[in-house]
């Protein structure tokens, strides 16, 4: 079977990983796998039912019976449009804790390794050059500062018609990357063979262009996508 080439695209929240590899994966025609939205799905479906976010027994079951569908660039959680609802900072915090649980990133694990799948896949997240597919051949880690994460996550959801303190958003995005660079699972850090772009001052197009050649030179074949 010919092997299915993947990047991976890790870094904390607001660094702009979702938006490039979007980009990147439509350039290349490859697949797309925003698995922060599984926990941050997993986060909502929780707090909604009332379940200890905290408590890996109540948690997990919640992660592993998941009734998701995406299509149309939405995303239904059981017949519910949740599209905006899992792109609050709330919704973002609560999947930051979902995911220190190691039962909760057991039942995801499987779900995201599925997304592989010819002509390519463009993983986003937080450990799937570490974790999920540590033997993906382009790796990348997006970072940027605290305060510029916060500046482009106010942008984007005062965009979405949501309200917020930007303030309030800085000392989240801390707090978050304190939790996810210190869990006991999976923490928030570069895969060894990853290449580090910090973004703080650079466009997104920029971003893009220094992500495909990196793919480009671990995948020549791409270099005509």
């Amino acid at each position: 079977m010919a092997e299915i080439p993947i990047l991976t695209i890790d870094g904390p929240s607001g660094s702009g990983k979702g938006t490039v590899a979007a980009r990147v994966a439509e350039v290349l025609g490859w697949h797309l796998l925003d698995s922060g939205a599984l926990y941050r799905l997993t986060g909502y479906a929780a707090h909604k039912a009332g379940v200890d976010l905290a408590d890996p027994a109540a948690v997990a079951p919640t992660a592993r019976n998941l009734q998701v569908n995406f299509g149309d660039g939405k995303i239904f959680l059981d017949g519910e449009d949740v599209s905006l609802a899992i792109r609050t900072e709330t919704a973002g915090n609560n999947a930051s804790k979902v995911a220190a649980v190691p039962e909760v990133r057991a039942a995801l694990l499987d779900w995201q390794r599925d997304y592989a799948k010819a002509a390519g896949l463009v993983a986003d997240g937080r450990d799937m050059g570490t974790v999920v597919f540590p033997r993906a051949k382009a790796k990348i880690f997006l970072d940027a500062s605290a305060e510029e994460r916060a500046r482009r996550r106010y942008k984007q959801l005062k965009d979405k018609g949501i309200d917020v303190n930007l303030s309030g958003l800085i000392a989240e995005i801390e707090e978050r990357d304190h939790r996810d660079r210190n869990r006991s699972v999976a923490p928030l850090v570069p895969a060894e063979d990853a290449l580090v772009i910090d973004s703080t001052d650079m466009n997104v197009d920029t971003v893009v262009e220094r992500v495909l050649q990196a793919v480009h030179e671990v995948y020549p074949e791409t270099r005509t996508a």
